[in-house]
């Protein structure tokens, strides 16, 4: 069962038929009651670092997220803004994140020829062999909008980059841990590749 963190932001119902199409369960999870059966969460998210923490505390949801996937081990996928709460703090705010990989949110720099946010379609680059990226090829392209980026504090922990002005992490990894930064809810099949993928890790 894949649990669909539901706290006020993100393409909740994209994920809903996505992985409804995959032949897979799935529930939303709006309350504290739903998370116990569920077996994989995805954290989705748009917009801000701080709306997002603030989000999440005014469900209770924090602690509840930490134990599930800390003592109870079950794999979780944060995508955008969900995949930069999953670090410790962010330049575009004062809240502090989950602190679930260890990084810090930065502003991606560009030059004079490129603008934020960074919109549009990317290829990313493996750095290392991953379950998430499990049959995508080095011809790939994703969906991407976000002015923001996750810097590992770990190198270990980066699994792909991309280029935009500068290189920098797309896909962070520890233990069953994701966060991905661009949007495979609108990267058509490679995006669901990515989110079946996902649904298969134990």
């Amino acid at each position: 069962m894949i649990g669909i963190l539901d706290y006020g932001l993100g393409n909740i119902n994209s994920f809903t038929n996505i992985i409804r199409d995959l032949n897979v369960e799935s529930k939303l999870v709006k309350n504290l009651s739903d998370f116990d059966d569920c077996s994989h969460f995805i954290l989705p998210g748009v917009g801000a670092f701080d709306n997002a923490m603030q989000k999440i505390r005014s469900k209770n949801f924090e602690k509840t997220i930490k134990f599930q996937v800390l003592e109870k081990k079950k794999p979780l996928l944060g995508i955008c803004v969900g995949m930069q709460i999953l670090g410790s703090s962010s330049a575009e705010g004062v809240e502090k994140g989950l602190n679930l990989i260890d990084g810090k949110i930065k502003k991606v720099k560009t030059n004079n020829d490129q603008k934020l946010p960074h919109m549009g379609w990317n290829r990313i680059i493996k750095i290392k062999e991953n379950k998430i990226l499990n049959k995508i090829s080095e011809k790939n392209e994703f969906y991407f909008l976000h002015s923001y980026y996750f810097e590992s504090s770990n190198e270990e922990d980066i699994v792909a980059t991309t280029f935009y002005s500068n290189n920098f992490p797309v896909i962070v990894n520890r233990g069953k841990i994701y966060g991905i930064q661009f949007h495979p809810e609108k990267s058509h099949e490679l995006g669901r590749k990515i989110i079946e993928n996902f649904t298969q890790i134990f």
